[in-house]
């Protein structure tokens, strides 16, 4: 028996394995199996022309090379998989809390809390509103200080806006000219914290989510 078809029929047993959810114990029973070819393989071999005991231990080494690797991949991803789920543990904390981002607010009648970003040396600025299809559908006078605004969704004639998204930028303002559009945040409550594609991400009011990295603050909804 050639000692270059069993490498090769092993390499390729270990592929095959290694692709496999189970592959650890998967791997346990190959190595049994090619623990018993290189049995065979002993006994059948050439007495006249035996083969170097040096390539026996280089077959057993790569094998188990291999068996250590796919080992230290369940391993790896055994971590991740604690990593990300201990972090949901943690955010859990954060459900019926309210969550700062850079986002669209979901409107429904009551106020959303806005929180602009006024470029510093502005000597003016103006807070810019867009519904879902990013239509302009106000433009109101702000301060400078960047706290927090309670925008009601009411037209300058005192009709209510529709329900739906709304976006909101802030334009800063310095002797008449523009000098910066930046996106404005909002505060929305967190109603579910959920792991998508192995990243922590919450799902706020209306339906919106949003990265956890991506928060830059969290109060409490009873104080807003």
């Amino acid at each position: 028996m050639d000692i270059n078809t069993i490498a090769t029929s092993t390499t390729r047993s270990t592929s095959i394995q290694t692709a496999d959810n189970s592959s650890g114990t998967k791997i346990s029973s190959d190595f049994e199996t090619f623990l018993k070819m290189l049995t065979v393989q002993m006994q059948n071999q050439d007495p006249l022309n035996p083969v170097d005991s040096a390539d026996y231990a280089t077959q057993l080494a790569t094998f188990s090379g291999v068996e250590q690797q796919v080992q230290t991949n369940d391993l790896l991803r055994s971590l991740v998989g604690q990593s990300g789920t201990g972090g949901l543990a943690q955010l859990a904390g954060w459900v019926g809390m309210q969550a700062r981002a850079a986002v669209p607010a979901y409107y429904d009648g009551g106020p959303v809390s806005v929180v602009p970003k006024v470029q510093s040396g502005a000597d003016a600025a103006q807070l810019v509103v867009f519904n879902d299809t990013g239509a302009e559908v106000q433009r109101l006078d702000i301060g400078l200080d960047n706290q927090a605004i309670a925008w009601n969704g009411l037209r300058v004639n005192g009709q209510q806006m529709p329900d739906g998204y709304y976006r909101f930028e802030t334009v800063s303002y310095a002797l008449g000219e523009v000098v910066a559009n930046n996106t404005a945040e909002i505060y929305a409550t967190v109603s579910e914290v959920q792991v998508r594609n192995g990243a922590n991400t919450l799902v706020l009011s209306g339906g919106r989510t949003v990265a956890a990295s991506e928060v830059t603050a969290v109060r409490d909804a009873a104080l807003s």
